[in-house]
Parts: structure tokens; C-alpha cells; sequence
């Protein structure tokens, strides 16, 4: 059984929340210990109901802003290994692979010239979106991406609002930003 779903878990969820006097508590991830202070993206855990059953939903919410930069990102890097095939980005190395610096130096270029070349080109838009993963291994799993510029206790917590009370309302408009807006 989804522990997400047990009453017991979910009780203490609320205990949590209470004490925490917000309808959420955040989800300390391990990869962020080290990120400065972040306004674009959380990690929470509100109750909320699915298919008419009391349940923990784990939320992930973040900027559209933020998901635009990831999506081309990750398109930049797709065009690199087209163009470097055997280039293993920093992230993707092992403890064992040689750095080669120049090779990191022409892959960093060749990087951000594909970015502002997808930017330039608005190759990449988002737009409002929520997805639910219902086979996920603690409650229900949602994602989240909303046109806001930050993502805050109120934003938090307005989107939980309206989406336990089925009044939440996308933008249906499509976006695409660029590093210049951020500067």
C-alpha cells in the first residue's frame, strides 16, 4: 500500500502543518543543501483528497520561467553531444573520467551559443501546467509550473487553495523567455 494514503501518515501531515501554521511543510531535498537562497522552485507536502480519498499529495511547484531555462537547456545539450558525441558534461562524469579543460572550454561555448541560438529562435514555450502522477510511491505526485515570478508561501499556498477546492484556473497562454529578461 502507498504510505501517502494511511491515515496514520496522513495525520501527522496535518499535525505538521499546524504546527507549522501554513497548509503545507516543506521537503528538505538533498541536492538543495547547497543551492543559495531559491524563490523559483519548492518541494511540499499538503493533504488534499483524490478520487474521494484523504491523501498526502508530494508537490513540486516552480516557475515557468525556471521550466523554459531547464527545457533549453536540456535542448542545448542534446545539440552539443550531436555536435561532441564523446563530451561527458560535468554532471554526467564519474569520479574516473579525465577532465580535459579545453574540450570543456570549446563544449562551454559551443553550450551557450546553442542556447541563445534556441532563445533567438523562441524554439522553446511553456505554459501553465499541472501534472498528476498517481503511481507515485508516497501519496499522489503533482507537478507544477505557473507564470509567476517567484514561488512563495502565498503562491504556495494559493495554489493548494484552489486546487483542493476544484476552482484552479491555468493561463492557457504560451510563453518563452530569455537569459537577456533575467539580466
Amino acid at each position: 500500500m502507498n504510505p501517502g494514503f494511511d491515515p496514520e501518515e496522513i495525520a501527522q501531515l496535518k499535525r505538521e502543518c499546524k504546527a507549522e501554521r501554513l497548509n503545507f511543510v516543506y521537503v528538505t531535498d538533498e541536492f538543495e543543501e547547497d543551492e543559495e537562497e531559491n524563490n523559483e522552485h519548492a518541494h511540499v507536502q499538503f493533504v488534499g483528497y483524490y478520487k474521494d480519498k484523504e491523501v498526502v499529495y508530494d508537490l513540486l511547484i516552480y516557475t515557468l520561467r525556471l521550466h523554459h531555462s531547464t527545457l533549453v537547456y536540456d535542448a542545448a545539450l542534446e545539440r552539443l553531444k550531436l555536435q561532441m558525441p564523446d563530451y561527458i558534461s560535468p554532471d554526467e562524469r564519474g569520479e574516473n573520467d579525465v577532465v580535459d579543460f579545453d574540450k570543456d572550454e570549446e563544449a562551454e561555448i559551443l553550450l551557450t551559443e546553442f542556447i541563445e541560438e534556441i532563445e533567438e529562435n523562441e524554439e522553446i514555450s511553456v505554459r501553465e501546467h499541472v501534472e498528476v502522477d498517481d503511481k507515485f510511491d508516497y501519496g499522489i505526485g503533482l507537478e507544477v509550473g505557473l507564470n509567476k515570478t517567484e514561488i512563495n508561501e502565498k503562491v504556495i499556498n494559493d495554489f493548494i487553495i484552489r486546487y483542493n477546492s476544484g476552482r484552479l484556473q491555468l493561463d492557457p497562454n504560451v510563453y518563452s523567455f530569455s537569459t537577456e529578461d533575467e539580466e
